[in-house]
């Protein structure tokens, strides 16, 4: 029990405390124990074990809770899960849909409908998708020398590492291929025409794109 003591001469109030220890697991003591857990987790980009099984003790004054904090940074790198499918329209920042035609040829169009521009995002592990073009059933894939082209069957040379960039974008790296060490994205120029790989950064817009719902 707390009390308030009246002040003795010279001295201010103060606020007298029952001289008995707070019972162990207290709410102050669970409090400060469930913020330090969000603390360590939030620094380490990982939600604490205790709160994503529902444990006991103090995390159980957090049970139900969603750790949106590590979700959303997980997110910034690996946007889907395995299994996830997507239709897509992958539109450039420089004004063009990736489309691929029946002849394995890649290429970018202006045209916000056209059939060969709609694309199947299939997530293969956690942060690479295989494309596959859903009207010619050709698989976007890249050459050990960065060229882009259609393929027929799905193999290691489909799958991409998909990443949401600061701006928004997403830009697509080959898992299989890299040049000197660096990767080799997905990218169109300024004529929607198909850029090598290895001539292509992470920074230019050419390897920008935005997966738009079809219309």
């Amino acid at each position: 029990m707390s009390k308030w003591m009246t002040p003795a001469a010279g001295l201010s109030p103060t606020l007298a405390t029952s001289s008995r220890p707070p019972a162990p697991g207290g709410t102050p003591l669970r409090l400060a124990c469930c913020v330090l857990l969000l603390v360590a987790g939030a620094a380490s980009g990982r939600c604490p074990a205790g709160l994503a099984s529902g444990g006991r003790d103090p995390l159980r004054a957090l049970e139900g809770a969603n750790c949106s904090w590590a979700l959303e940074r997980h997110t910034r790198s690996y946007n889907h899960l395995e299994g996830d499918v997507r239709l897509r329209r992958l539109y450039s920042a420089n004004k063009f849909f990736l489309c691929i035609d029946k002849t394995g040829k890649v290429d970018g169009t202006r045209k916000k409908n056209y059939p060969d521009s709609l694309m199947e995002i299939r997530s293969v592990s956690v942060g690479v998708v295989a494309i596959k073009a859903v009207s010619t059933g050709m698989y976007l894939a890249m050459t050990k020398k960065g060229t882009l082209y259609g393929s027929v069957k799905y193999n290691p040379n489909c799958k991409f590492k998909e990443r949401i960039e600061e701006n928004g974008y997403n830009t697509y790296a080959s898992l299989r291929w890299k040049h000197n060490g660096r990767q080799m994205f997905v990218s169109l120029n300024g004529r929607g025409k198909p850029r090598r790989g290895h001539k292509a950064r992470r920074r230019h817009p050419s390897t920008h794109f935005l997966p738009m719902l079809p219309s």
